[in-house]
């Protein structure tokens, strides 16, 4: 093996996202779900990011891997939305921002740490999810997970995901799978941030660890000798 090859997955002191990522597509739109712990190494280094990234009006990301490359790389694509909005006179579409990653990160597949979900509501499509995972590729789903947390809740999502959720349903749904992945993932914790894209502008929750946690541990019944 070459000695002077890195295999190492971050640069030395550069900050992880060990993260736990969503989005879905409901009823009347999209929904983005993240925690907000980020790490560095064994040490927390902040308990309150803000992983849901506005990239145009109703075009938000979750960023999940190496926080200063998926900051990079939203900065970037938000520029060139922005341009593109000067220069055509037509708000950029999920689709388009969805490319952008792509083209971006597959690129600079062997500098960048870089795990992006992507969603966005317009009246045309009612709402798309895209998955940008490591390396670059693009996926279009109903609904997306990633980050470290992710791994956790494969089978919750996929048993009681429904595209045609109500709003509330919806927000209870994504609510229950990020506190699950908190329970279980120790890189993620913090406090639970959600966006609502709709018709409507968008809208922004948060749920504290007291509000969440309350429902993290399912009620058992003793068993009868």
């Amino acid at each position: 093996m070459d000695p002077r090859a890195d295999l190492r997955p971050l640069k030395k002191g550069e900050v992880n996202l060990g993260t736990s990522i969503m989005a879905i597509k409901f009823k009347d739109g999209i929904i983005l779900g993240a925690d907000s712990r980020t790490s560095m190494g064994s040490m927390i280094a902040n308990r309150v990011t803000d992983k849901l990234t506005q990239i145009h009006d109703k075009v938000w990301c979750c960023r999940s891997g190496s926080a200063a490359d998926t900051q990079s790389v939203s900065d970037y694509v938000k520029f060139f939305l922005d341009q593109c909005t000067y220069d055509f006179g037509q708000k950029p579409t999920a689709r388009i921002a969805a490319n952008l990653f792509r083209e971006l990160c597959y690129r600079n597949k062997a500098q960048l740490t870089a795990g992006i979900i992507l969603a966005g509501y317009d009246e045309e499509t009612g709402g798309e999810v895209y998955s940008i995972p490591l390396g670059g590729s693009l996926h279009k789903a109903d609904y997306a997970i990633a980050g470290s947390g992710s791994t956790y809740i494969y089978g919750l999502c996929n048993k009681y995901y429904k595209p045609d959720m109500e709003r509330e349903e919806a927000i209870e749904f994504v609510k229950q799978s990020l506190t699950q992945a908190i329970r279980w993932d120790g890189s993620s914790g913090g406090v639970i941030r959600m966006v609502l894209l709709t018709k409507n502008d968008p809208e922004r929750l948060l749920f504290l660890p007291d509000e969440y946690r309350a429902d993290e541990y399912p009620s058992q019944t003793p068993v009868s000798a």
